[in-house]
């Protein structure tokens, strides 16, 4: 490691040059940065995308073709992982540098250049990263993250507490990632700490690079050594075996996504023999066609993604969950405890299913996925192979059906499938049997823990399916012609319950949803002004959310009730803005209050650089209409800052709270 980067943690870049890959390379370790360097062009795509580095130089000095095809093979991978790329082209050839950067290049250094030319190129660059990014810690979390390397731990800003990567845990033998530091050194050889205090103790005096080594557990000759280093504050180690004796364990980790293996999930079933334990097997659908159409570059690259969109959610709805690829595009997510009830593994895979939905960017093109899932529960005498394979009969059912693409094999094993032609039938019976709940998700400020409004959502709880979503119910009411009634009554019930909230919620605002079937309907706004009055709720503090969807079916006759309804003191809304036409051109005659961005684009802000760029223009212009922006389906902390730092101003989510009731409400809005 350089002196250079010993404060900040040392720079890569990887070189692809045909003519002068060690010359330089020699240039730029002079500059500080470790170099990854390639001659050959056929394999310097696939190099790229299994190292660390997120900034590449393109050698295209001489008669290299200036229009950009030489850049083709590698501008996936570039982009795949929100990177940068500078070509080198000799001074006579500036004038065609337009055209390397409209095939993909990011920044361009012209021959022959100084040293400080290089650094700047490079510093350029790799600011470059670090905004898209969200600064130089996310994104260096993001490498290890790329290249699969699962050996490292993190300290908190605080020194409370160690975050370990989870392979780094099982190799210490720890049955938890979080640890604190205390707790972490006496997990290690006693003969070795003192040493190993030592190495720590330097590094956060000096801010140099520092390592240690230390026995692993379990004896034998392997050694792991930790190489340390402090960047913004946080002190963090990169871990690997000093010995070549220990090779890796390509039996438990799948190689290119870095989740658990077939066999490691197998084996984990089987440790399972006799619990009550729930499989859910997903499989992305229309994956074939992507890979031909983009190559398996980007297939590759797609798949870490949507391994990574896995784990996050298995490990926010159901803790102690296991991940793992078990073929192809086939994902294995492994449940107990409480996890495994039916219920929550059905809202376990819509989540997931949800997920993988959003699009995913590929340089100037979305990639659209959809997902199956087959979910089966454990019987006494089952063993791994045995529920695998339910799980898999579940999937192939799933696949073969419509509706929200989900089968479930119980512990009886019934096949608990949901029929699209019942629940348009039995629609028409809920609202009288008082099955159509409503739930209230608070609103939050970006800034702030107060509590300002909340939107009034639906649930439908089924005498045979459980609770299903507002969106299996819409879809039965839109099918069945029942749009109307269940719209009426959700408005209804909405109001209802606001108007007798305690005065503890006496300051929120309501959301309530207007469909394009409510606009379309003569005497509406009359009939709803008539709703809001005759229950109590004041106009003053009732959003009117209508989809965007709803707006674009007729601009005109939207424009014309929004401006009634603003006129008669209620705030209007676009909700779900993302999910249909996208363009912010017509909301410059609509006479909004707010936008409220849909959770897919509020949750791929922390995605690659292009979905960011995407969330950003939509937010900034929202901003400068007028409007105040809202983000629905926020789920973790770094979604909220990144929405934050853009200028959003509230949110609503997981992240805080999924829809409550009313006497839930009350709770919530005391502990803000």
């Amino acid at each position: 490691m350089s002196g250079h980067s010993a404060a900040d943690g040392q720079r890569s870049l990887f070189i692809l040059s045909p003519g002068d890959r060690d010359g330089l390379s020699l240039a730029v370790r002079q500059a500080g940065w470790r170099v990854i360097a390639a001659r050959r062009a056929s394999d310097a795509a696939r190099r790229l995308m299994h190292s660390d580095a997120q900034v590449a130089l393109v050698d295209m000095r001489g008669p290299a073709d200036g229009d950009g095809a030489a850049l083709a093979p590698i501008v996936p991978s570039v982009n795949a992982g929100g990177g940068a790329l500078i070509v080198l082209v000799d001074r006579n050839q500036i004038g065609g540098v337009p055209a390397l950067l409209e095939a993909g290049a990011t920044h361009y250094l012209a021959a022959p250049f100084s040293a400080e030319e290089l650094r700047a190129v490079l510093a350029s660059a790799q600011r470059l990263v670090e905004r898209l990014g969200g600064g130089a810690s996310s994104s260096q979390r993001a490498q290890r993250i790329r290249r699969g390397d699962a050996l490292f731990w993190e300290m908190d800003a605080n020194g409370r507490e160690i975050k370990l990567s989870d392979n780094l845990a099982r190799h210490l033998g720890l049955d938890r990632q979080m640890i604190s530091p205390a707790a972490f050194i006496r997990c290690l050889p006693r003969p070795e700490r003192r040493s190993i205090m030592a190495a720590l103790r330097a590094m956060m005096r000096s801010g140099r690079v520092e390592s240690f080594a230390h026995a692993a557990p379990g004896g034998g000759e392997d050694r792991l050594v930790h190489h340390l280093r402090k960047s913004d504050g946080i002190v963090a180690a990169d871990v690997e075996w000093l010995t070549g004796a220990h090779a890796p364990d390509t039996v438990e980790r799948d190689e290119l996504t870095g989740l658990r293996s077939r066999q490691a999930a197998v084996d984990w079933l089987e440790q399972r023999t006799g619990m009550a334990t729930t499989v859910l097997l997903l499989s992305i659908s229309q994956f074939d066609r992507m890979n031909a159409a983009y190559g398996p570059l980007v297939g590759d690259a797609l798949l870490g993604r949507i391994a990574r969109r896995i784990e996050r959610i298995a490990a926010e709805v159901a803790e102690g969950a296991i991940v793992a690829r078990i073929a192809g595009t086939e994902f294995l997510i492994g449940l107990t405890g409480e996890a495994a009830a039916s219920d929550r593994a059905t809202f376990l895979a819509r989540q997931l299913i949800g997920a993988v939905g959003r699009p995913f960017s590929a340089g100037d093109h979305l990639i659209r996925l959809t997902a199956r899932c087959g979910i089966a529960q454990s019987r006494a005498q089952d063993d791994a192979t045995q529920l695998l394979r339910r799980a898999g009969t579940a999937l192939a059912d799933a696949r073969q059906g419509g509706g929200e693409g989900i089968r479930i094999f119980s512990a009886e094993k019934r096949s608990r499938q949901v029929d699209a032609e019942q629940l348009e039938t039995d629609l028409r019976l809920a609202l009288h049997r008082g099955e159509i709940a409503i739930l209230f998700q608070p609103q939050y400020p970006v800034a702030g823990d107060a509590m300002v409004g909340v939107e009034a959502l639906a649930r439908w709880n089924h005498p045979q399916y459980g609770p299903l979503g507002a969106g299996m119910l819409f879809a039965a009411a839109e099918r069945s012609d029942y749009m109307l009634p269940l719209s009426a009554h959700i408005q209804a019930e909405a109001l209802r319950l606001a108007s007798a909230w305690p005065p503890a919620l006496g300051a929120l605002r309501l959301s309530i949803n207007v469909t394009a079937e409510d606009i379309a309907q003569p005497g509406f706004m009359a009939r709803f002004l008539s709703l809001v009055d005759s229950s109590g709720f004041p106009r003053s503090r009732l959003t009117v959310e209508i989809t965007e969807s709803g707006l674009i079916e007729d601009v005109e006759a939207a424009t014309t009730l929004l401006t009634a309804l603003r006129a008669e003191g209620l705030a209007v809304a676009v909700d779900d803005f993302g999910t249909g036409y996208s363009s912010l051109a017509y909301l410059k005659s609509l006479p909004l209050d707010y936008l409220k961005i849909d959770s897919g684009l509020a949750q791929d802000i922390a995605g690659t650089s292009r979905d960011r760029i995407i969330v950003r223009g939509v937010i900034h212009m929202a901003k400068s209409l007028g409007l105040h922006v809202i983000a629905e389906g926020v789920e973790t902390q770094q979604q909220l800052e990144l929405l934050a730092r853009e200028g959003c101003d509230y949110y609503q989510g997981f992240l805080r709270s999924a829809g409550v009731s009313s006497d839930e409400l009350v709770r919530l809005a005391s502990q803000s």
